[in-house]
């Protein structure tokens, strides 16, 4: 069965069916920068404009980068303050013309990587970390979600932890990858400390380069790269759209 999935990022929202027998793309994925401001309106265009891009569908998971409770947005830091407290589910399902889940984005790569991944077949608490505009989070225990984490925002050194130690935060601040690797090493370190985790996978699209600088992270907690790297959420969308 092929299912569509929407993955909305803070600088793209993008999309493909995806084959859930073996979690992959069914056809190639499709990019449109996310709109500035993100405000609703303008999201809701662009993601419908993504779903236009492939042959009609019955199911549609869509990610967002926030808490997501009953398919309403309860934040919003990445984005647009016009979504907090947006009735997000129904706006997009007004828009395309079918049922929609709406899941937070971090947690939809987490489930992909549980079923598909690196976590695939772990017992025990895994955290999966995604770094990009900010740093998601999705907690499992023995394979079930804990949703809605948003470790992303504990306290590091006086602000959200993903101002400093996001991909964004190494584009914006210059830095090498040893250097930003020390910064997720604090970080990492502070989740160990408050979970104790058996086992950290760390996605978003820094995962295709986790050569470079996961050799320089040392904590007791195994750390692996997401093996989906950054289809997982598209992945994880999809399959939250079958459990409606």
């Amino acid at each position: 069965m092929s299912v569509l999935g929407i993955d909305i990022g803070g600088s793209g929202i993008k999309g493909a069916p995806v084959d859930l027998a073996t979690g992959e793309l069914a056809q190639p994925r499709q990019r449109i920068e996310t709109p500035a401001p993100a405000d609703v309106t303008s999201v809701v265009e662009t993601v419908a404009e993504v779903v236009t891009r492939f042959d009609a569908t019955d199911r549609v998971g869509i990610t967002f980068p926030g808490v997501v409770v009953d398919g309403v947005v309860r934040t919003a830091a990445n984005m647009d303050d016009s979504w907090l407290d947006a009735p997000a589910a129904d706006l997009f399902a007004a828009r395309i013309g079918m049922p929609v889940t709406v899941l937070n984005d971090a947690d939809a790569a987490g489930v992909a990587e549980m079923t598909y991944g690196a976590g695939r077949g772990r017992r025990g608490v895994t955290l999966m970390l995604t770094f990009g505009t900010g740093i998601g989070s999705a907690l499992f225990l023995d394979g079930a979600l804990v949703p809605n984490t948003e470790f992303g925002h504990l306290e590091l050194r006086g602000g959200d932890a993903e101002e400093y130690a996001s991909d964004r935060a190494r584009q914006l601040d210059g830095l090498d990858w040893p250097t930003w690797a020390g910064r997720v090493q604090e970080y990492l370190e502070m989740v160990e400390m408050l979970l104790r985790p058996d086992l950290m996978i760390i996605g978003g699209g820094v995962s295709k380069k986790a050569a470079e600088f996961l050799p320089f992270i040392d904590i007791r907690t195994p750390v692996v790269p997401a093996e989906l790297r950054n289809t997982a959420g598209i992945v994880g969308a999809a399959q939250a759209a079958t459990l409606r």
